[in-house]
This record gives C-alpha cells, structure tokens and sequence, in this order.
C-alpha cells in the first residue's frame, strides 16, 4: 500500500495524480521539470555520455601507468571490469548466476593474460566481447539491479575498443 493511502488522504478522497515520465519530460501543468541530468537518466542518455568519457580514459590509461607495457595495463583492465560482474552477481544472490558469471571472468582473465604476451588484437577482442557481454545483460537482465551499468560499461568497452584498433592499425606498438 501506497504511504499516501497510509495517510488517510486516499480515505477522503483525494486522489493522487501519478505521471508519466514523458508528462515530466514536457513538463505538464502544475508540476516541475527535470533537470537536465534527470533527464539525461530519464533517457538513457546518461551512462552512454559518461562511458564515452571513461572509454577515452580507458584507453588512455597506459599513459598514466608508463613503467608497464600497454598491453599489461589493458589486459589488468579487461580482467578488472570483467570481475566487477562477480560483485553484481554476489548481490543478486543466486548461486547460478554467480557461478556463471565468475566462470565468464575467468574467460576473460584467460584472454587478458594472453593479450598481455599475444597479439595486441586480443585486446581488442577482449574489450568487443565485453561490451557485447554488457550488450546481453542489459537485453536479458541476468544479473539483477543492473540497470544502467550495462549500457555505461559496454560504450567503455566499445569505445576503448575503437580507439584501440586504430593505434593498431596506426603502428603504435603494445610491447616494449
């Protein structure tokens, strides 16, 4: 039951008007506009924005770490962000879904390691897989409680995947 019922207001018979988000967004009569960051949430907007932001961070990052090799720094970040899962899943609580997704990391952490030594494209391939992993949870809702991380970490990934391939196309080597 609603607090406002609790309260005795339904009781006496005033009802209380409930809205959409879109009545919000176009700001109806009487009632206060969001805030552009509200409405960026409100849109979905937001996590994409800030993970482009963090996907140019991210492939930055060998930069601010330069005693180790990039491809180092990139293969600790794949295998970082893929256990942030195992957080999600121990939330969630379900035995299965934590099993699946630490078995999932452990695949990623196999595929950083050998991006560390290999080809530089594995990173690539590890950072695509990834967001195509976020792409799925925010599809199927595995996870639970995962509302906006899906789509925030995935644009990470396939931004710092982009910018990734073209160093490599570019020459730019990731082993000393």
């Amino acid at each position: 039951m609603r607090d406002d019922a609790k309260s005795g207001e339904a009781a006496e018979g005033n009802k209380v008007q409930m809205m959409s988000i879109e009545e919000h967004l176009n700001g109806a009569a009487g009632t206060p506009t969001l805030s552009t960051l509200q409405t960026l949430f409100a849109n979905g907007r937001a996590p994409l924005i800030w993970g482009v932001l963090w996907g140019v961070i991210q492939a930055a990052a060998p930069l601010g770490i330069w005693w180790l090799d990039a491809a180092t720094v990139y293969g600790m970040s794949i295998a970082l962000i893929a256990a942030v899962y195992i957080g999600f899943a121990v939330a969630d609580g379900r035995p299965s879904v934590i099993a699946v997704e630490t078995t999932v990391t452990g695949a990623f952490v196999v595929l950083a390691a050998a991006g560390v030594t290999g080809s530089a494209w594995l990173i690539v391939i590890g950072f695509v897989g990834h967001g195509l992993k976020d792409l799925w949870q925010h599809r199927s809702h595995f996870v639970a409680n995962t509302r906006w991380w899906p789509p925030f970490c995935m644009t990470i990934d396939f931004v710092a995947a982009a910018i990734i391939a073209v160093a490599i196309v570019s020459g730019v080597t990731f082993h000393q």
